[in-house]
């Protein structure tokens, strides 16, 4: 994933633009990828690091990426609405990039509060006919909002020494759905110094749904 591969796709969303960064690889393209970005009011935007990272993973495995801003963030309009308006967007965004690449499957990954995003965003999509190929929740807030069962085969990491989101909320939400919880050791909520492993475990889930 390089700058010259990225480009601003706008979509009409509920509350007007939505500011969409897509990096596309070009060629036979396997699918696609829509990322969700940490929370706005705190600096989030689909620019962060951990956003990046997970979009990097999905473009070189040969995915078009969307990594949208939330409402209020850049160029998108709207202002904050709590995850319930941004999960409207989010959807929209899914749906846009599926009328483009029909047929192919669809990856669905979030940080943080994009990861709650995200689990509301993979739960409208669980009966369809075509629900996520693989979804992946980065350090999810859980305990700070609401987040609901997601898909038995939801990949969920976290850092071992995260102060923003406790490994053991995650642990309680995750118990109840029997769902593991990938761990990595020594690092926090933004995993500094450990972006390399984080990318290394998600293209291990890759390989192992057999989407990559």
């Amino acid at each position: 994933m390089t700058p010259s591969t990225a480009r601003r796709s706008d979509v009409d969303g509920a509350a007007g633009r939505i500011e969409v960064k897509l990096n596309d690889p070009g060629g036979a393209r396997r699918g696609i990828a829509v990322v969700a970005h940490p929370h706005p009011l705190f600096g989030g935007t689909n620019e962060n690091k951990v956003v990046t990272t997970l979009a990097r993973v999905f473009f070189d495995a040969g995915y078009v990426v969307a990594r949208p801003n939330f409402r209020g963030v850049g160029a998108s309009e709207g202002v904050h609405d709590e995850g319930i308006g941004e999960t409207d967007d989010l959807v929209r965004v899914v749906e846009q990039l599926r009328e483009g690449q029909r047929g192919q499957p669809a990856l669905l990954a979030g940080f943080s509060f994009g990861g709650f995003v995200a689990s509301r965003v993979a739960a409208r999509f669980a009966q369809d006919a075509s629900p996520f190929a693989l979804v992946v929740l980065v350090a999810p807030a859980v305990g700070r909002f609401a987040v609901g069962p997601v898909p038995p085969s939801t990949v969920v990491i976290h850092g071992e020494d995260d102060d923003v989101v406790p490994l053991r909320a995650v642990f309680d939400w995750a118990r109840p759905q029997a769902l593991p919880v990938s761990v990595i050791p020594g690092t926090g909520h933004f995993f500094h110094g450990r972006l390399p492993v984080l990318a290394r475990l998600v293209r291990r889930a890759l390989a192992s749904a057999a989407v990559e």
